[in-house]
């Protein structure tokens, strides 16, 4: 009696652990679903460059949507589009996007950002441009954009002027500075001309613009630049301009040419310095607008924003290599120097 009580009470036991169990793996199987399956939506961006990158990094982009949970091929995919400084394959290429339906389209260019809006006018557009948004025509203000693009723009009114003053400070005697133009009637290069060659009467400099319209014309354009008289350049903010950089570092060391250029990736290439945006910052403010709109928000009321911070790098390699000494106050003030 006392024995099959026993085995009766062990039996209930069993059963209780074996319903235990069953509850738990169903409920394990209802909070992690399968591996291999994708739980909720997965979005697809777009990216589309005038040149051969994007104006902020790969890698910085992924790693700032990482930050906020999206982890490619998992729940968000990029499908890369670069025209390689071609810009009659613009339309393509953003077609091509556009086909794909993708959930918004990133651009680095005011080129690429117009011939974007054209192609949809339904697809969230945000962008990283370093021309004026509004008299590109690519948003209403920037207060309220009202249309299917938004995005930072480092379009400050004067950083043309500031870059010549930076030649100026480092260079006290140069007299004539040469300019890269790629496009003379393009988007925003008006502007930045007319703020170059404002602080040129200010500073006493004489401007040499030379026309560039591909790769092969870059020798000859500092050849131009440099008959001329030209003991320094600078290049008018342009997408085309970063595509070429290797080449145009190449030749500006070669003719020994103090230079100052829109961004760092320049001076990393071996160019002698930049002052521009902080291109953390600018990925960091490209990533919250694409995390907002794929959360809902209308591009049509996501203010355009302008960059706070902005940074001087100096090569002090490179200055050795053309034998200049950068002045103390410079050097003081740069946020990266490379030794």
């Amino acid at each position: 009696m006392e024995q099959r009580a026993k085995r009766k009470q062990s039996g209930k036991l069993i059963s209780k652990l074996v319903l235990g169990l069953a509850l738990g793996t169903m409920l394990f199987a209802l909070r992690f679903p399968a591996w291999g399956q994708q739980p909720g939506k997965i979005f697809r961006i777009g990216l589309l460059s005038a040149g051969s990158r994007l104006g902020i990094s790969g890698q910085a982009l992924r790693q700032g949507m990482q930050e906020l949970g999206y982890v490619e091929g998992q729940n968000i995919f990029f499908e890369w589009r670069f025209a390689q400084g071609k810009l009659d394959r613009l339309p393509a290429l953003a077609a091509d996007l556009v086909r794909l339906k993708v959930d918004t389209i990133i651009v680095s260019s005011t080129q690429g950002a117009l011939v974007a809006k054209k192609a949809t006018q339904t697809i969230p557009i945000v962008f990283a441009i370093a021309d004026d948004p509004v008299d590109s025509g690519l948003v209403a203000s920037l207060a309220q954009p009202n249309g299917n693009a938004t995005g930072v723009t480092d379009f400050a009114g004067d950083l043309g002027g500031k870059r010549l003053e930076l030649l100026k400070e480092t260079l006290p005697k140069v007299s004539r500075v040469g300019i890269l133009v790629w496009e003379p009637d393009g988007p925003g290069n008006a502007v930045e001309r007319n703020e170059i060659e404002s602080a040129a009467r200010v500073l006493g400099i004489q401007i040499q613009p030379v026309e560039i319209r591909g790769i092969n014309d870059l020798e000859s354009g500092f050849s131009a630049m440099t008959k001329a008289g030209a003991n320094a350049f600078m290049g008018l903010t342009d997408t085309r301009f970063a595509a070429y950089r290797p080449r145009v570092v190449e030749l500006s060391l070669k003719r020994r040419l103090a230079a100052v250029y829109q961004d760092r990736v320049f001076v990393e290439a071996g160019g002698l310095m930049s002052y521009g945006t902080n291109r953390d910052e600018w990925r960091r403010r490209v990533v919250y607008y694409v995390d907002r709109i794929l959360k809902g928000a209308n591009p049509a009321n996501l203010p355009v924003e302008r960059p706070s911070k902005f940074e001087l790098v100096i090569n002090l390699k490179t200055a050795k290599q053309i034998g200049l000494t950068i002045t103390p106050n410079v050097l003081a003030r740069a946020d990266k120097v490379i030794r």
